[in-house]
């Protein structure tokens, strides 16, 4: 149980890791099965390095165009004893509620006891249009979705949707196992308003996308502290994730041109730009130009996915239209006492855990120990 981990955290925060499918995929492309075999035992082992490093959480990205992200956690949780495993995020588009409630499960009691649940709203192009399925109300869907696997692992096990439920209408389906802990929890990757009270009065916590600025996660964590409050819950109980993708380097100008292309990916997705608020700049003006150098808005009509933006895009203009004094603003690289600075400003506006950024090919779980102990985990 998490209670009984002795994870490493500099005071105030604990330290993440995840993992995409990226490499599996570039691997699978060249079509040598032992480039394939190194890439899946390097995910195993990022796992097993944070594992005895100490890392507080692992959490895996999983989109519609890409991996099963429980299939990996669960090979991940037979190859390790403390850290905690989840997804970074997955949605009930892409997982109906029944199969996220079997899913978690099914990992808590691989794991002994480790899961959680990281859920967004999924991008509802992707599954109206290129996928044909029937999206009604995305957020609603959410909300929908706590409330269903709250009672799906209630002692009870049978869940009804509640009156007024429109997008899963179920009626007193019984599931037949449910998960190890007697509370999984949720965390919310919560961007708009509403999303982010839903987030106040259910989940466990936020996980702030990657690159969210100083400003955006402040001012959502008290809308999402207020919400709590509201709802009679105590906001001391939350715990907001900050996708920082901390880098150690003499060299943060080459981090913060190798990253515009998540902003001109991710960033430019419809509502995504508010995670960039930052006064001085104007990340509306910035954005609208991303988008018509990327096509964003004409692929995500026509239902494309990533890799369609990354062919029809023009990638190259779009980075040349985000300026490295955003990119300053967001991304979290430098020496260690610039980064150890940083992450005091992230702990006094409430952040609670913050990510790493992935392991490179050579690190181990010692030099991932060195890094934590650097930043203040030990």
């Amino acid at each position: 149980m998490t209670d009984q981990r002795e994870t490493l955290s500099a005071p105030g925060l604990g330290f993440c890791l995840d993992a995409s499918p990226a490499p599996w995929a570039s691997a699978r492309d060249t079509g040598d099965r032992g480039a394939v075999a190194r890439a899946v035992a390097r995910t195993i082992e990022i796992g097993r390095m944070g594992d005895e490093a100490g890392v507080e959480s692992l959490w895996l990205s999983e989109d519609p165009d890409s991996w099963d992200a429980f299939a990996v956690l669960g090979a991940i949780a037979r190859e390790t004893q403390r850290i905690r495993l989840g997804t970074g995020v997955t949605n009930p588009f892409y997982r109906h509620p029944s199969l996220i409630a079997a899913s978690v499960s099914t990992l808590d009691l691989l794991s002994g006891g480790r899961a959680f649940l990281g859920m967004g709203r999924g991008q509802s192009e992707w599954y109206a249009t290129g996928l044909g399925m029937r999206v009604g109300k995305p957020v609603q869907a959410l909300e929908e979705t706590f409330d269903l696997l709250g009672q799906w692992w209630s002692a009870d096990r049978r869940a009804t949707a509640r009156d007024g439920a429109s997008e899963f209408l179920v009626d007193g389906w019984e599931r037949t196992f449910r998960p190890l802990q007697e509370h999984v929890p949720i965390y919310l990757a919560a961007v708009g308003p509403r999303a982010l009270r839903i987030a106040g009065r259910f989940a466990d916590g936020v996980l702030f996308n990657d690159l969210s600025s100083l400003q955006f996660m402040e001012e959502a964590i008290d809308t999402v502290r207020a919400e709590a409050v509201r709802s009679g819950r105590d906001p001391k109980g939350l715990s907001f994730y900050a996708r920082a993708a901390i880098t150690i380097t003499g060299d943060p100008e080459a981090v913060y041109e190798r990253r515009k292309s998540t902003v001109a990916l991710i960033h430019a997705l419809p509502g995504m730009e508010r995670l960039l608020k930052t006064d001085g700049v104007d990340v509306e003006r910035i954005i609208g130009e991303v988008r018509r150098e990327m096509q964003t808005d004409a692929i995500l009509a026509a239902g494309g996915g990533f890799g369609d933006l990354r062919r029809g895009g023009d990638l190259a203009a779009a980075r040349r239209a985000i300026p490295n004094d955003l990119m300053k603003e967001l991304v979290v690289a430098g020496p260690v006492a610039n980064v150890r600075a940083r992450l005091e400003q992230f702990r006094e506006i409430g952040v609670t855990h913050v990510f790493l950024a992935a392991p490179g090919p050579d690190a181990t779980a010692e030099s991932l120990g060195e890094l934590l102990t650097s930043l203040g985990g030990r």
